[in-house]
């Protein structure tokens, strides 16, 4: 798995974090715990294929909003038991 953070400009109220998650869910099946701020001007998302930072612009910029910039880090849970 791997956690990915997307830098997002143009985000003003919940609605567009909202609108922002929806459109990263159907763009990437298989995200998890998809998490956008519009405070931070950032999604966060889990992924098991990694980054596809052109596929992630088009569907942020095909929205009215900007996509800045992308990163990929491995993501380990960490837990009582893991």
């Amino acid at each position: 798995m791997y956690k990915i953070t997307a830098r997002i400009d143009g985000m003003m109220c919940g609605m567009c974090e909202a609108h922002v998650a929806d459109t990263i869910r159907a763009a990437f099946p298989d995200a998890k715990k998809v998490n956008v701020s519009r405070k931070r001007g950032e999604a966060t998302f889990l992924s098991k294929n990694g980054l596809d930072s052109e596929k992630l612009k088009q569907a942020i910029d095909g929205i009215g909003y900007t996509f800045v910039s992308a990163s990929a880090e491995p993501y380990i849970k960490c837990g009582l038991f893991g």
